[in-house]
C-alpha cells in the first residue's frame, strides 16, 4: 500500500509562484508513475501533468508552460511547480501514482493523495 501526502497548497495571487509537494510513504516508488491532477467543485477531476519513474513529462495543454513536474527519487517524493499562477487553476490538486508507466486519466492510477488546496486571487 501507498500512502501519499500533499502540502505546499494555498493562497497567491495571479501571476505568483507556489511549489506543491507529494510524499511517498508505505512503499518505494521504483518504476511509478506519478501525476498531478485538480478539481474544482461541480467539475470533473482532469489532469495537469505527470512524470515517470525515468523523468519523461507530459502536461495538459493549458499549462502552456507555466508548471514543472519533477520528483526526487531519493526523497520519494514529487513536486509540482506552479508558475504565473491564474484565478483559473484555483483548485484541490492530487497527486496520484500507479506502479506502471504514467497515465493521463485518473482512472488509470491507483493511490491518490487527499489534496491540496490552491487559491489563486485576482
Amino acid at each position: 500500500q501507498v500512502q501519499l501526502v500533499e502540502s505546499g497548497g494555498g493562497l497567491v495571487q495571479a501571476g505568483e509562484s507556489l511549489r506543491l509537494s507529494c510524499a511517498a510513504s508505505g512503499r518505494t516508488l521504483s518504476n511509478y508513475g506519478m501525476g498531478w491532477f485538480r478539481q474544482v467543485p461541480g467539475k470533473e477531476r482532469e489532469f495537469v501533468a505527470a512524470i515517470s519513474w525515468s523523468m519523461i513529462t507530459y502536461y495538459a495543454d493549458f499549462v502552456q508552460g507555466r508548471f514543472t513536474i519533477s520528483r526526487d527519487n531519493a526523497k520519494n517524493t514529487g513536486y509540482l511547480q506552479m508558475n504565473s499562477a491564474k484565478p483559473e487553476d484555483t483548485a484541490v490538486y492530487y497527486c496520484a501514482v500507479r506502479p506502471r508507466n504514467i497515465a493521463t486519466t485518473e482512472e488509470r492510477y491507483d493511490y491518490w493523495g487527499q489534496g491540496t488546496q490552491v487559491t489563486v486571487s485576482s
